[in-house]
């Protein structure tokens, strides 16, 4: 079976024995000071890079080079998006799964874990606490079990999630991350509203893939694999990657994304939205020990710096699974959207307790809450955003990616992600938080560059201080 990025078979445009030979011309020629160049060459024209070349750059040894690899992916993120971080917070609405998967608390076979599917009462709950802390966009997370979680319950929970409005707050965006489905059924999410269809291939290594998933729908590597075509057969165009570093070699699974990658663009004419770098952390009775393959911080660092130079105009995605001084390394790199103030499990944020393990999929390292978070990434320097005007308006797929590749995205998204944080000032901030981010704002609107998009965010600015809301370009 050869490589093919156009086919639609999994084990084509996945294909092990393409990965096997990348992986053996990387280690070849990881100090080929002469091919390292032309690729860096090549990724400053900001187009991206094949896998095998991206997979070079991964590889290098030459400290010089590395550094040179760094410099690009933290200028190339600043080129597509500024200084802007978009916020986002998970929402589990049940852990009930049928999977077994080995790496994760809740497979089928763990039977003390607290086993739970939030009513649609529950739901409203939820999101008024997570509006309460400034949240507008949501990723829906969801056990696979087409008995207690079956799509109608998943469409019922999107349309509560949107119909809420509490005080100044809403859900502007709602993200979706649930299992492998079918063509009819990203049909019914597309029209739900949603925003991005988020599903990690876990590990993209078909034979450690099939062990890693004994039981269950899961366990069809085909099926999964081949997930993202469906959903954009099903009207879905912005979908997001992801793998759960640590379960495979590193190398070949960051050959695996890229090649997915192509075979998206190759097939239907868009990447992915977003790509997402997990790491496997303990939780409940799984111990991340017993997997040989994690990764060190510095290595991280440099698969988030690869992937920037190889998908440049692909949203990159860190969670709470990683600490607060890991995420700020990695924010330089290529980082574009983080999580805040999360609870990973089902009911966890109207409580307002302390996470309760057994319920949830992962511990969380950076325990911050939002304000907290917010805070930090303006005195770093970050504009914390809270826009969904793309979604909103259209913006999305091809549509989306033609702006972001021209450039043109950066002529609305500036100033929208400033008029979405002047909300959160108003609304949700502490002291100090509105203090700065008052500063931030004063100085941000000076760097946009057209006269009359700046005295139009200048305006709508003051007007949402005076108790306006939902602005956008």
């Amino acid at each position: 079976m050869s490589y093919n990025s156009k086919s639609l078979r999994a084990e084509e445009f996945i294909n092990h024995e393409e990965i096997l030979e990348t992986l053996q011309y990387a280690h070849k020629h990881a100090e080929n000071i002469e091919l390292i160049d032309a690729i860096i060459e090549k990724a400053k024209q900001r187009k991206g890079l094949s896998h095998r070349e991206a997979a070079v750059l991964l590889d290098c040894t030459i400290p010089e080079k590395i550094n040179e690899i760094y410099t690009l992916a933290e200028q190339i993120k600043k080129d597509f998006y500024g200084n802007r971080i978009v916020m986002f917070a998970p929402l589990y609405l049940s852990n009930y799964c049928v999977n077994g998967c080995v790496y994760c608390p809740y497979h089928a076979k763990n039977k003390h874990i607290a086993r739970k599917k939030l009513t649609q009462d529950e739901i409203q709950r939820e999101v008024i606490a997570l509006q309460d802390m400034g949240h507008k966009r949501l990723a829906i997370e969801s056990g696979e079990d087409p008995t207690m979680n079956p799509i109608e319950y998943i469409l019922e929970s999107i349309r509560t999630i949107y119909s809420i409005k509490h005080k100044n707050g809403s859900i502007r965006r709602v993200n979706v991350n649930i299992a492998a489905t079918t063509v009819e059924n990203y049909r019914k999410l597309k029209e739900a509203g949603i925003g991005t269809y988020i599903l990690f291939q876990e590990t993209y290594h078909k034979e450690s893939y099939e062990k890693l998933h004994p039981t269950g729908p899961k366990h069809n590597y085909a099926y999964h694999t081949e997930a993202m075509d469906r959903a954009m057969e099903g009207g879905i165009d912005d979908v997001g990657l992801g793998v759960l570093f640590g379960l495979e070699t590193y190398r070949y699974e960051l050959v695996g994304l890229l090649m997915h990658a192509e075979h998206l663009e190759a097939v239907h004419g868009v990447g992915p939205h977003t790509i997402s770098v997990p790491r496997i952390r303990r939780a409940d009775d799984i111990d991340p020990d017993v997997f040989e393959n994690g990764i060190d911080d510095n290595t991280f660092a440099k698969i988030v710096a690869v992937i920037r130079i190889a998908v440049p105009y692909t949203g990159m995605i860190i969670s709470t699974r990683e600490s607060q001084s890991c995420r700020e390394r990695v924010l330089h790199l290529g980082i574009s959207q983080i999580s805040g103030g999360s609870r990973t499990s089902v009911g966890g944020y109207a409580d307002n307790k302390p996470e309760d393990q057994d319920s949830a999929q992962f511990e969380v390292s950076d325990t911050r809450t939002l304000d907290e978070v917010v805070c930090w990434l303006m005195k770093l320097g970050y504009i914390p955003s809270f826009c969904t005007a793309c979604y909103r308006e259209g913006r999305t797929g091809d549509r989306f990616m033609s702006l972001c590749k021209s450039g043109q995205i950066l002529n609305c998204c500036h100033p929208n992600a400033l008029m979405t944080l002047k909300e959160y000032l108003e609304d949700y901030a502490s002291e100090q938080t509105k203090a700065i981010g008052e500063a931030l704002i004063t100085k941000e609107l000076q760097k946009i560059p057209r006269d009359k998009t700046r005295e139009i965010a200048t305006d709508r600015i003051k007007r949402i201080a005076q108790g306006e809301r939902d602005f956008r370009f």
